[in-house]
């Protein structure tokens, strides 16, 4: 009996196969597990608002930030684009044009 396992969501491919606990795609070699497919809804990440957040999302800094080992902070209104969502305490993997790669937590942003 043939179960319905679902597509790669990495590449999309069709041939994923089950390695006990695990889901594996052969074509990129990516690996999630079985209850994997739910995780886009459990990871929903929000700004300061509650609306969702997405890679490539175009944020506002909604209060100004201290930056640890800078002498300068990022002010309230600064804009940050492309941004990418990772896991942690801070979420938001970014790069800010005069301060370089930073992590941002969610809850000082807000979407534009």
């Amino acid at each position: 009996m043939m179960m319905d396992l679902p597509n790669c969501p990495k590449c999309k491919s069709e041939y994923t196969y089950e390695d006990g606990s695990l889901l594996i795609c052969p074509e990129c070699s990516h690996e999630w597990t079985v209850d994997g497919d739910n995780s886009e809804e459990k990871k929903s990440i929000k700004d300061a608002n509650g609306n969702v957040l997405s890679d490539g999302d175009s944020i506002t800094i909604i209060k100004d930030l201290k930056v640890k080992g800078s002498s300068s902070a990022l002010k309230i209104g600064t804009k940050v684009k492309n941004i990418r969502l990772v896991d942690g305490d801070h979420n938001i993997d970014c790069h800010i044009e005069g301060f370089g790669a930073m992590k941002l937590k969610s809850e000082f942003v807000k979407k534009l």
